[in-house]
């Protein structure tokens, strides 16, 4: 018996020394992505909504740019989501706009969040975005297609040594997580709102 108690206890803290090590582990383990992403550029980290300054948006003609974009969504999400093109070569310093779309194939209703990536890393304090669809919630219909402009500066300032840049998206469906069930009927209520008000004035008029 007390041999059996000993043995128990063994595996008690043992279990509790390893629980131990893996919340250690996982704390280290965010400084250390920090360092991965920015030593190889992956999920370089973008900032906000950027506002400009008329004064400043002066394209540099004597540097081009050459901008990707890779789009990808969530294994658990099932929309359709890419971008019109490619890539595009641009001016440090000018206004760009980048078009993708999103459908939603399925039965129901789904509210979507997209999170940007910069590639190098070194390069997403440079790359500005002044409208983008990352920014805001994205709420489909049932079999409802959308197309979504992004537009971007790419700082005059960026490191010479960057002649190409690029942006990825992941797309996750955050359907169950959207704020609770209010947010989303809210949603789904707004996009509703033209068409009932499209089909009143059609009733009007035919009365």
């Amino acid at each position: 018996m007390a041999e059996s108690a000993g043995q128990t206890k063994g595996t008690v803290l043992r279990l509790v020394l390893g629980g131990v090590g893996m919340f250690g582990f996982a704390f280290a383990l965010v400084p250390l992505y920090d360092v991965i992403c920015e030593v190889t550029g992956l999920n370089g980290k973008t900032g906000g909504r950027y506002e400009a300054a008329p004064a400043a948006l002066k394209p540099d003609l004597s540097r081009d740019v050459q901008v990707r974009f890779v789009t990808n969504t969530n294994a658990a999400m099932p929309w359709h989501f890419g971008a019109k093109q490619g890539g595009m070569t641009v001016n440090p310093g000018g206004v760009n706009v980048a078009m993708f779309y999103a459908e939603n194939p399925t039965d129901r209703p789904m509210v979507a969040q997209t999170i940007p990536s910069i590639a190098p890393g070194r390069a997403a304090s440079y790359f500005h975005k002044t409208e983008c669809f990352c920014f805001d919630q994205q709420v489909l219909m049932p079999g409802e297609k959308v197309e979504m402009p992004m537009r971007f500066i790419v700082d005059r300032d960026l490191p010479e040594g960057v002649v190409t840049i690029s942006l990825s998206y992941t797309m996750f469906d955050i359907t169950d997580q959207a704020s609770g069930r209010y947010a989303l009927e809210k949603a789904l209520a707004t996009k509703r709102a033209p068409v009932a008000s499209a089909a009143g004035d059609t009733g009007a008029a035919g009365g």
